[in-house]
């Protein structure tokens, strides 16, 4: 909450990691948030509230941000014209081209983001194709809908026009960072989220009220299968990790203690409908309280 607290809460974290080798603290890059991470959210609750006692410092705690994705489902073009004149030299540049979704076997291959060079001629100077790289870029760090990055793009510049004088590095990256914006609105974009696969291993007794609490989590049941003596159960499913803040607590409440998970990040798909409504909605007000 200030820079004392800060400093404290860095001393206490120092020492609760030092003399509790499970308990484990980073920093998202996407977020910027401080993660921790322990055996469980009791545990992690203890350190919370002796952080509390001890050094003064009040968390403000919460689930971690989900790294949600924002892609486009259709081509669409796009033809942009950014100009300005304000006395002195101006800025004009015109381009011209389209955004589609990458291929499926690429976006598995990890590739996020292609940009191809099909302009013929030099209606765009060679020395300014980099400019238009680097605005869809830098267009593809803020999506449209909910301020997302937005990934499993091609984005193709096919024409353009420059002025003698006023063309320039920045009036191209400008022109394509609109341009781009303007072909992600019509290109049906939608809002990504993880999935996580899950593994969950427990008594057999317990297989119903487990793929019952998956079914509450939004979870797509992949196999089942009992050991050799029917007495454990090995349960693989599919769930948004959104869905999955505070699954531990609840598998081992619901088993007695005996379940245990594992879990890994599987790829990116589509929310539902109304979570990308709610997400949408997130977004615009907190737009509307930055600017007041």
């Amino acid at each position: 909450k200030d820079s004392q607290q800060a400093a404290n809460f860095s001393k206490a974290i120092g020492k609760f990691t030092r003399e509790d080798p499970t308990l484990k603290v980073s920093i998202d890059p996407k977020t910027n948030q401080t993660i921790i991470s322990g055996m469980g959210e009791l545990h992690l609750e203890i350190y919370i509230e002796r952080m509390k006692r001890e050094y003064g410092v009040e968390c403000i705690t919460g689930n971690p941000s989900v790294n949600y994705k924002e892609t486009i489902t259709s081509r669409s073009n796009f033809n942009y014209l950014h100009k300005k004149q304000s006395g002195g030299s101006g800025q004009y540049a015109r381009v011209i081209g389209y955004i589609e979704p990458l291929e499926d076997e690429l976006i598995q291959k990890g590739i996020d983001f292609e940009f191809e060079n099909l302009v013929i001629g030099t209606n765009i100077p060679p020395e300014f194709i980099p400019s238009c790289e680097k605005g869809a870029r830098a267009a593809c760090e803020k999506g449209v809908l909910a301020g997302y990055s937005l990934s499993g793009v091609r984005v193709a510049i096919t024409d353009g026009n420059a002025h003698a004088v006023d063309s320039n590095d920045l009036s191209f990256q400008l022109a394509m960072q609109y341009g781009i914006r303007q072909g992600v609105k019509g290109g049906k974009p939608q809002i990504l989220e993880p999935l996580m696969s899950l593994e969950i291993d427990a008594p057999s007794e317990f297989q119903g009220v487990i793929i019952g609490g998956l079914n509450k989590r939004s979870g797509l049941i992949m196999s089942s299968d009992l050991n050799d003596d029917a007495s454990q159960i090995k349960i693989e499913a599919d769930v948004p990790l959104a869905e999955m803040f505070g699954y531990s607590t609840d598998l081992r409440s619901s088993t007695q203690g005996k379940g245990e998970f594992s879990m890994e990040y599987k790829q990116h798909q589509p929310v539902a409908k109304d979570t990308q409504e709610t997400l949408i909605k997130l977004y615009t007000s907190k737009l509307a309280a930055d600017e007041e």
